[in-house]
């Protein structure tokens, strides 16, 4: 029987973290790090109001993935703008509820 040599495995290959499957572009380094800023301010927050805001920001951010073409960055943009006034009135410690109004 044969045997076949494996290739040398170098110290540093086995401290360096995985490489990730593709590099996230800016503008979805902005969109992820939105999210994030979301999820936090919503700790911020009373319990209830609390996964309210998660299950609403999920959903919405699900919704406009699934909705809008990406290479429409006008409109995506357009959402990102959007998202980030909501996210400061949302900040404003003046606000303690929380309530999704459905338009339909």
């Amino acid at each position: 029987m044969t045997r076949v040599a494996s290739p040398p495995v170098s110290a540093e290959s086995l401290l360096l973290p995985m490489a990730p499957q593709h590099r996230l572009s800016g503008l979805q380094r902005q969109i992820l790090s939105l999210y994030r800023s979301f999820l936090r301010v919503a700790r911020t927050k009373p319990p209830d109001v609390r996964s309210r805001i998660e299950k609403y920001v999920g959903a919405q951010f699900r919704h406009d993935a699934a909705a809008v073409d990406k290479k429409d960055f006008q409109q995506i943009e357009y959402l990102v703008r959007r998202a980030t006034k909501q996210l400061e009135s949302l900040r404003n410690g003046s606000i303690t509820g929380f309530q999704v109004v459905d338009g339909k």
